[in-house]
């Protein structure tokens, strides 16, 4: 997926409304849209190197969106709106071995009246969840907040299993040089648990990691998930 403008780079000052972060750039202070409603937890140091784009919609109130931000020298993309992009991007392209022989990919899937997952690719479905969490400079972890979404989504696919559907889990691990992904169970113990019952119920869990730049971001390789 590439960026369509030129990413500005600036520092981070604060986060605040869960929305909204205040950003200097040169020697203004700029507001701009913060496009994730997780906690970002680890992310958020006053002072952190951050990239921003700029939009030239005169109808938006907030001209700039949050997209990296630099953490212990790895580069974390931050904008969930564009997680589902970078899939289908990977998707059409075969950047994702296990679906290089799809034949048909439709995005938002309704599979019932109250739910709706990602994509659904011939008789796959896959829920795309984004990764920005990592408490070890090696290891990325899901969630960084308590998720009852997120658990709802592991029943429903675990469910989709009696309907002959192949379901699968995409944690999208927009973490530059990660190598390992895990379920962060201290965070969220109840999606830990429904995890593991969708595991065993036949349920699929990938976790790929992203190469990130001022150009682009996209899937690059598949990660190990170290959870037991």
């Amino acid at each position: 997926m590439k960026f369509t403008s030129t990413l500005i780079k600036g520092k981070l000052i604060k986060r605040y409304k869960r929305f909204f972060v205040d950003i200097k750039v040169n020697n203004s202070i700029i507001t701009a849209h913060c496009p994730n409603t997780g906690s970002m937890m680890g992310l958020l140091n006053e002072g952190n190197d951050v990239w921003v784009t700029k939009s030239n919609n005169p109808d938006r109130k907030l001209k700039f969106t949050l997209e990296m931000i630099k953490v212990n020298k790895k580069l974390v993309g931050v904008n969930t709106h564009r997680a589902n992009r970078i899939v289908e991007h990977g998707l059409k392209n075969k950047l994702i071995k296990e679906f290089k022989l799809i034949k048909k990919i439709t995005p938002e899937f309704k599979y019932s009246k109250d739910t709706r997952f990602d994509f659904l690719c011939d008789k796959n479905i896959i829920e795309v969840k984004n990764v920005t969490l990592f408490r070890n400079e090696n290891v990325a972890e899901f969630p960084d907040a308590i998720t009852a979404r997120g658990s709802k989504h592991l029943i429903n696919l675990t469910e989709s299993l009696k309907k002959k559907f192949k379901p699968y889990v995409l944690f999208l691990t927009q973490i530059q040089g990660i190598n390992n992904f895990r379920i962060a169970k201290d965070i969220d113990n109840n999606y830990y648990q429904n995890y593991i019952i969708a595991k065993k119920a036949g349920v699929k869990f990938l976790a790929y990691r992203c190469v990130l730049n001022s150009k682009e971001i996209k899937i690059e390789k598949k990660i190990k998930i170290i959870n037991e």
